[in-house]
Order: structure tokens, then sequence, then C-alpha cells
């Protein structure tokens, strides 16, 4: 077929390949600027300086990203497509149900381990008949949330949400 009879002319392709960037960049930009504004609202401002840090970069690193976006600069990877926003629904809807409920009720530490355990056994490609998969996922859950508590209790001494176990 030549370009007259295609039924998707390039323009429309790039425009669709353009939006697969530029969709992405807008919902992290978003999502950026909730946090920055909830972290500087948010009192005693002293309990909110480290959270505050990292929502100012975050919130600039999603600008620098949207604008990359905008201007087609963004040419890593497909964009976001319908396939991988299917595989990329469950863990957002888990990540919610932790920032919305789980976190609160379950209490920080308790909640996360959960959710890390959760995600990594969901998108882990090694088997799930395996014993030793299953170890492995155990023991990076311990190290990894062992570093968390660490940076975020020991050295940060961040406040983080109690829950009924923590």
């Amino acid at each position: 077929m030549n370009d007259l009879t295609s039924p998707i002319s390039s323009e429309q392709s790039n425009d669709a390949s353009r939006l697969g960037y530029l969709v992405p960049a807008i919902l992290i930009l978003g999502l950026a600027s909730i946090v920055a504004w909830l972290s500087y609202t948010q009192e005693p401002a002293s309990a909110f300086l480290f959270p505050r840090l990292i929502s100012t970069v975050m919130l600039l690193l999603a600008l620098w990203n949207f604008f990359r976006a905008a201007a087609g600069k963004s040419k890593v990877g497909k964009g976001l497509t319908r396939t991988t926003w299917m595989r990329i629904l469950p863990g957002i809807m888990l990540m919610a149900a932790f920032i919305f409920f789980a976190a609160k009720y379950l209490g920080f530490y308790v909640a996360s381990t959960g959710v890390f355990f959760l995600l990594y056994s969901g998108y882990d490609p090694a088997s799930h008949l395996s014993p030793k998969s299953w170890v492995k996922r155990i023991v990076v859950t311990i190290v990894f949330m062992g570093v968390v508590y660490a940076l975020f209790t020991l050295l940060l001494k961040v406040q983080t949400p109690r829950g009924i176990f923590l």
C-alpha cells in the first residue's frame, strides 16, 4: 500500500506516538503537583521537611519530563500503549489501595511490606511454582524493607503513618 491508500497516515501515527509520551507526562506532572502541594500544606512544617525536599525534586523532574514530551524529544520506548497500560493497571490499583487504606490502617511498614511483596510477586517473571523463587521474593522483601526502615526511621527520623500493627 502506498501512503495515499494507507488507513493511517504517518502524520496520524506520529501524533498517536507523541500522545503516548504526552499523556503519561501529564499524569506524572499532575501527581507530582498534588504530592508537592500536600507536602507544603501540612503542619507541623518541621515534620515535612524531607517530604517537601523530595516532592520539589519530583515536581522539577516531572516538569522537565513534560516539556520534553511536549517538544517531541521523548523517544525512548514506545510510549504508553494500551498493552502497557493494562500491564501496569493492577500495580496502580494496589498502590492506590496502599495510599488510601493500608498505610493508614495497618501502619506504614506493615502495609509497605505487604504491597512490596505483592508487587514483586506479581511482576516477577520467575516461576510461581518454584519454592526457590518464593524464598528469593521473601528475602528481597525483608532486605528492602530493612533498608526502608533504616533510611526513614533511623537516618532521616521521618514520622510515618502508624496503624493497628505498627
